[in-house]
């Protein structure tokens, strides 16, 4: 006869037995780690000056790289433009871009988080009634009572649990967090993007506003010089074929504004877009180059900063998390899945007796499930996975090369705009002086309609050689700005520490 206290005993000891199961419970399948910085990468091959050369006029200033600086946030405050400021906050708020990449955002994260729920317990309760009636012909009657006619009341509460031994369920939890890691990235990516478009647009406008009033001045140079011209040739100074010649320029001058016009237009429209709006809509559109400032100071982060900054590569980076965590779900899948669950009810055929002990009923199941053959799938899911990851680890590495690219490029055309529009401003300097001087000898007659021509033309060419070299200038440090990260990590709203991702400035988690 068993002693109630073996029972006991004897019923403890799956219980012990499974513990050791529980707590050494392990994931299988890789451990993630965030990929160091590349060893040895660098942006250049020779040291970097410490600032640009300089240029008289707007936008002519020295800029220096500061090696290791910081970038605030808001970099575009930098151009000290509250006009583009105001742009680019009402750019962040009603682009649908960035609404977009904000639900694509809450989608990651509530997958992750219906993901976690496989950790804990699945409890349900069922009830039904039924009213029944046997056959008396051919059955005797079912219920208890011996009526032929009985109603049946039914109650149930399971509980089953999955018990998580080879961590197929933290796994699947890790690669959603990474998914939520990867969005979360992508929406700084798409902050960084779009803040950056509106800034290069407006300095689109401004540069063809720009170049717009100088063809506008050239016209009326050119509408003067032929008055001069026609006044000449009417006193048979000179041939009428000056004259002609003269009207063929000016037609060649006006025919080149249209598609300045059409530009700014575009570009109008393109920045009206990226602000939510729509074409008939204004927008704070009269740019102008002379009152956005360039930024004397650039800051170059190191190169073991970029990879920590960058949100392209933070995104890359999270994929590859979420394809290493889907290696470890393939390999769990082909072991063995343990599950328990347990079921107490009452069935009663009255409610008054749901309760009785006779009506009662439980039930206490465990499983344990080995996959044996699937044909091959399971092994090649898992080697899909392994080729998934793969994929991702190369597609990470071509992120990070082509963001050191970003950034060495940027620099070697901060330093060529610079140097560009030195010289620039030097040519318009000398064609101006040199178009006054043949402009007052061919009032004193010892000049010819021709030089004065060529040294307009020259002059022209140069304005407009400057203007661009300096929108240039501007563009570049914008570019500048989004191939370092745009300086994202100093929101006073980021809480950036992801379930993989530490940077070594500032935890990242995903924003609640």
């Amino acid at each position: 006869m068993t002693k109630r206290g073996e029972t006991v005993l004897t019923l403890k000891r799956p219980i012990a037995l499974c513990l050791p199961l529980l707590l050494a419970a392990c994931a299988v399948g890789p451990d993630f780690k965030q990929p160091a910085a590349p060893a040895g990468a660098g942006y250049t091959q020779s040291s970097l000056p410490p600032e640009t050369v300089a240029a008289t006029g707007d936008a002519g200033n020295a800029q220096h790289f500061n090696i290791g600086d910081d970038i605030p946030s808001q970099w575009w405050t930098l151009f000290q433009s509250a006009q583009l400021d105001d742009l680019i906050a009402r750019a962040l708020k009603a682009s649908p871009t960035i609404a977009a990449a904000q639900a694509s955002l809450a989608v990651a994260r509530e997958n992750m988080l219906a993901a976690r729920g496989s950790l804990f317990p699945s409890i349900g309760i069922d009830a039904s009634a039924s009213r029944n009636e046997t056959s008396t012909a051919s059955l005797s009657p079912v219920a208890a009572n011996n009526q032929r006619i009985y109603s049946l009341y039914t109650g149930e509460l399971t509980v089953s649990y999955s018990l998580d031994a080879f961590g197929l369920n933290r796994r699947m939890i890790e690669s959603a967090a990474a998914q939520a890691d990867n969005q979360r990235f992508e929406l700084e990516a798409a902050y960084l993007t779009l803040s950056s478009n509106v800034v290069a647009a407006a300095i689109n406008v401004a540069s063809l506003r720009g170049q717009i009033d100088a063809q506008q001045k050239a016209i009326e140079a050119n509408v003067e010089l032929l008055h001069v011209l026609e006044r000449e040739a009417a006193l048979g100074e000179i041939a009428q074929a000056d004259v002609l010649q003269q009207q063929a320029v000016l037609a060649q001058a006006r025919a080149a504004l249209p598609p300045l016009q059409k530009q700014v237009a575009l570009q109008r429209n393109a920045l009206t877009a990226l602000v939510g709006g729509f074409p008939n809509e204004s927008t704070a559109e009269d740019f102008d180059l002379a009152r956005l400032h360039l930024p004397d100071d650039l800051p170059v982060s190191l190169p073991s900063q970029l990879v920590e900054q960058r949100p392209d590569i933070l995104a890359a980076a999270a994929a590859l998390h979420a394809a290493s965590a889907q290696v470890g779900v393939a390999i769990a899948s082909r072991l063995p899945q343990i599950s328990l669950s347990a079921a107490l009810g009452t069935s009663p055929n009255a409610l008054a007796n749901a309760f009785t002990p006779y009506n009662q009923f439980f039930s206490l199941v465990g499983n344990v499930a080995q996959p044996i053959f699937q044909g091959g799938t399971l092994l090649h899911h898992q080697r899909a996975a392994q080729a998934a990851f793969d994929q991702a680890a190369a597609q990470y590495r071509s992120t990070v090369i082509n963001a050191f690219q970003n950034v060495a490029d940027v620099m070697e055309s901060i330093q060529a705009d610079a140097r560009t529009l030195q010289a620039a401003v030097e040519a318009q300097e000398a064609a101006s002086k040199s178009l006054e001087v043949v402009t007052q000898r061919l009032h004193a007659g010892e000049a010819t309609y021709l030089s004065v021509l060529i040294a307009q033309q020259a002059y022209e060419t140069t304005r407009v050689a400057a203007i661009q070299a300096r929108a240039a200038r501007l563009a570049d440090t914008v570019a500048l700005f989004q191939a370092i990260g745009g300086g994202w990590w100093n929101r006073s709203n980021v809480r950036i520490a992801s379930s993989a991702i530490r940077s070594t400035r500032t935890p990242i988690q995903p924003v609640e």
